[in-house]
């Protein structure tokens, strides 16, 4: 998973608004007590990020592989 995927999962998931703050200030343990943006700042996977935010914020399995990744264009 790349950040810009990350990214737009987390706003698809939650909101553009509300997506960046649960990044930003919600503290998750399985990441060592930092918050999202504090373990992607600290070289933690991105998709090691989006897994224990997903399980921190109970998203359910069917949308936490995949999410993000841009549509296929459709020529």
């Amino acid at each position: 998973m790349k950040l810009s995927e990350f990214r737009r999962a987390v706003a698809a998931e939650f909101g553009e608004s509300y997506g960046s703050v649960v990044a930003r200030d919600l503290v998750i343990g399985s990441l060592a007590g930092r918050t999202a943006d504090q373990a992607l700042a600290a070289g933690v996977d991105v998709r090691e990020v989006w897994l224990a935010l997903c399980e921190a914020m109970d998203v359910p399995l069917a949308r936490r592989n995949g999410a993000g990744r841009p549509e296929p264009r459709k020529d």
